[in-house]
């Protein structure tokens, strides 16, 4: 057996004996099969499968022809395609599909990467932040937005592919992947502009011209029969591009991914052309901006977008367009190709599926696919780290029995890793998987049982308009008049939760996704990636995503803190090698004579074990671990740590603390419970509005209004966040009226941030803060805590259960 193709050899022989809770069984097209018993034979393999509940009738499936080699166990869910004739399946070289835990959605880019390397691929899925940034894949992502604008605006005139080219420059989405690589605006346009006279070129010749290019390709006939296949030739031109980054999700064939560009083709077929109008298809496009190659990772993706979205379009063929070059390949895809492409996702599945060996008493870390000897293959591998890293977290034996190539390679990326440094990576590793166990969704589940499970809303209508904001669509859906009428808020779903939107029926998976705005008795608010307008008529239904929440942060944080840089070899000494932090002798040496006079202002209202606290957080080189018993003010010396002090700069003034507390408070309330809508933000300056509203550019704070007192005079909210800005001098506050203003614009809830140091020098604010001490109303949410205590990091002195109890003004 191929190297690449190795697969874990796991005993899961024993018969079930019960369906778990989990598992949804179904018969029909999207029929989900449970495997009761595997019996193997030279050249062909046999199941044992039922997709009832109670496991009776079974029905048979042979696997032959290579199918055999699919890694399936008895447990497993499968998808089964082709014929049936009386409880007998065939999945042959010429019929039939079998899909491997179809509920796990695979994308087909991850499938794709597979062919070359598999191990690549599974690690790809685990560690989805290591994406291999560079210049060059910048700059393809800008050209695609630049052709799919332009293509949504029907215009590739040079003028208009300049204007959203610098309008792309310009976009804060880029500007700060552009400082990350080191490479200026200048750098970028040079090579994003190199495109754009071949956009126009391409465009003027396959669409715009009266007469477009034509493209000549062989579609094959639907005889399976060997010898008796037949190719149509075929003549097909671009009609229109209809639709760009179209989610297309397959649960038939467990496959999901987003079209860069949907085309309606015109295909005339050569034989007895003269009496037949053309067909009308739509087809996938997809773009390139590298070397053009042809290859076969960029056709499979090409053939697994016709295969994903056969329910929806049926295409016959896609296309590749290399924008680097204009040049357009179809990709006619045969059975012959779903066939391979469907057993590497098999493959690809199994692996993450089976991340984990359970034992009766320890759990361990699954192998991968063997490491390739190919090193040109790996040499620009983004996943080179953790390929080194899983390795000898797998296997401790540093590249026993290896080739020594592999050696090489495990030396030039683990060696500078000691033995704990590799067990603590093993460790973490393994926890992390046994907690976030991979995630599959059953899309099949009908609405009435979704909604049962509280992750659901269902039969609900979309209302017009679709509102575009902040390049998210914010869509209104109400409950249809067939729908149940004991409201939508007891529906489980809530403000902020991610979404997936599909069509009632079935048909459509999702459509779109995006977050949760706002749920009352009849309506749901909420923003998508996608405008979903055109599907007027159509009823929906509203899944929870669960799959979001997965390994990606949590496994990219602990492969970093095994880098060999300088910042990760501190970490590792700390972290791992629990190297006690150290402390600067003293005080005098790092706080200059100016700053005494502030320090003392700032800790006038510490009592003394808070205030040795202050100082030996002043005096680590490392870290301080803070540490009390609840109520001894551990929180109230952690803010007054932190200082939050006002920016003045182009005449404007903002206070970047108070707008990330503001951040955290909105995630806070909004999680909670709290609509967007019924939520204000209030700051005197415009410049910390700037501030405030560049940290809420997630959809999730959609409805969320940020403005001056002055715009809020007559108007009020249910709740309102106050943010005072100052932390020196200020004018604004001791004008009373606006003051009365920003107090009492709130209808049910008023949140205030500022610093009490500086509002206390104020005669309007000071009498109201003593009023609010008065009444024990200045103080900590629990929830505020929590977030704090994780903001604020610095950690180890002791506060004696005895300390006096004392509050920050938040």
């Amino acid at each position: 057996m191929d190297r690449n193709q190795g697969l874990i050899s796991e005993d899961k022989s024993k018969k079930p004996c019960k369906v778990p809770d989990h598992v949804i069984l179904s018969g029909g097209i999207n029929n989900r099969y449970l495997v009761l018993n595997v019996e193997e034979r030279p050249g062909h393999k046999t199941l044992i499968i039922s997709c009832y509940k109670c496991l009776h009738p079974t029905e048979k499936c042979l696997l032959k022809d290579g199918w055999e080699l699919t890694p399936v166990a008895c447990g497993d869910v499968v998808h089964l395609e082709g014929q049936c004739d009386g409880g007998f399946w065939l999945v042959d070289r010429e019929q039939g599909f079998l899909v491997l835990q179809p509920d796990m959605l695979i994308s087909g880019t991850s499938i794709s990467s597979s062919i070359r390397c598999m191990r690549r691929a599974v690690l790809g899925n685990m560690f989805k932040s290591f994406g291999g940034a560079s210049k060059q894949a910048l700059n393809g992502t800008m050209v695609h937005e630049v052709f799919q604008r332009a293509a949504t605006a029907k215009d590739f005139s040079l003028e208009t592919l300049s204007k959203l080219a610098n309008q792309a420059l310009q976009s804060s989405r880029y500007l700060g992947d552009m400082y990350s690589l080191g490479v200026s605006q200048e750098e970028m346009k040079q090579g994003l502009h190199e495109y754009l006279p071949l956009l126009e070129y391409w465009a003027n010749e396959y669409i715009i011209s009266p007469t477009p290019k034509t493209i000549s390709l062989k579609i094959p006939s639907n005889s399976r029969a060997l010898g008796k296949c037949q190719d149509s030739a075929t003549v097909v031109t671009i009609a229109e591009l209809v639709d760009i980054e179209e989610n297309v999700w397959s649960p038939r064939f467990g496959l999901k991914g987003k079209i860069d560009v949907t085309a309606r083709v015109q295909i005339h077929r050569l034989r007895n052309s003269s009496h037949r109008a053309p067909e009308e298809k739509t087809v996938p496009l997809e773009l390139k901006t590298g070397r053009e190659s042809n290859s076969i990772e960029h056709r499979s993706q090409v053939v697994l977008y016709t295969l994903m979205s056969m329910e929806q379009y049926s295409p016959e063929a896609g296309f590749l367009l290399y924008l680097k070059t204009g040049n357009l390949y179809p990709v006619v895809a045969s059975h012959m190709d779903h066939r391979e492409l469907l057993k590497l996702r098999n493959n690809l599945v199994h692996y993450i599926h089976n991340c984990m060996e359970k034992g009766a008493e320890h759990s361990r870390l699954s192998r991968l696919p063997d490491i390739l000897t190919d090193r040109q293959t790996c040499q620009y591998c983004p996943q080179r780290r953790n390929c080194a890293l899983y390795e000898r977290a797998v296997d401790s034996r540093f590249g026993e029995g290896s080739e020594d190539v592999v050696c090489d390679f495990l030396q030039q990326e683990t060696g500078h890793l000691t033995s704990p440094h590799l067990s603590y990576f093993s460790h973490w590793l393994l926890l992390l998987f046994t907690y976030f166990l991979p995630f599959s969704a059953s899309f099949i589940l009908t609405c009435v049982c979704s909604e049962k499970n509280g992750s659901c809303v269902g039969n609900v209508q979309l209302l017009d308009p679709v509102l575009v904001q902040s390049g998210v669509f914010l869509h209104r859906f109400r409950c249809s008049s067939v729908a149940s009428q004991q409201g939508l808020t007891s529906c489980g779903l809530a403000s902020g939760d991610r979404i997936v939107v599909s069509d009632q029926e079935g048909c459509h998976v999702g459509l779109a996704t995006g977050y949760l705005c706002e749920v009352t008795r009849t309506l749901v608010s909420c923003t998508l990636d996608r405008d979903l307008s055109k599907f007027s008529g159509v009823l929906f239904r509203l899944d929870r995503d669960e799959g979001v929440v997965g390994l990606s942060t949590h496994l990219t944080n602990l492969s970093r803190l095994m880098e060999n840089c300088q910042e990760s070899d501190h970490l590792r000494e700390l972290i791992v090698d629990l190297r006690p932090p150290e402390f600067i002798s003293s005080l005098g040496s790092v706080l200059p004579l100016e700053a005494k006079d502030t320090v003392a202002n700032i800790l006038k209202g510490l009592n003394k074990p808070q205030k040795q606290a202050m100082k030996k957080v002043l005096l680590s080189k490392d870290y301080t671990l803070i540490v009390g018993m609840p109520g001894t003010g551990k929180t109230t010396t952690i803010c007054t740590l932190v200082p939050a002090p006002e920016l003045v700069e182009h005449g404007g003034i903002s206070n970047h603390t108070e707008a990330v507390l503001v951040h955290k408070l909105l995630l806070l309330l909004i999680k909670a419970g709290c609509k967007p809508s019924d939520i204000g933000v209030i700051a005197p300056y415009r410049h910390q509005l700037k501030s405030i509203s560049g940290l809420l550019q997630s959809s999730v704070f959609t409805g969320v209004e940020v403005n001056t007192v002055d715009r809020y005079q007559g108007r009020d909210k249910s709740l309102i966040i106050l943010s005072f800005v100052r932390s020196s001098t200020e004018e604004l506050l001791k004008d009373w009226r606006r003051l009365n203003v920003a107090i009492t614009r709130a209808k049910h809830k008023l949140v205030m941030v500022g610093s009490a140091t500086t509002l206390q020098r104020y005669a309007p604010v000071e009498k109201l803060l003593s009023h609010l001490q008065q009444e024990n109303m200045i103080s900590f949410r629990k929830e505020v805590h929590q977030f704090l205590e994780v903001m604020f990091k610095h950690m180890s002195y002791e506060i004696p259960n005895n300390s006096k109890h004392s509050h920050c003004y938040l």
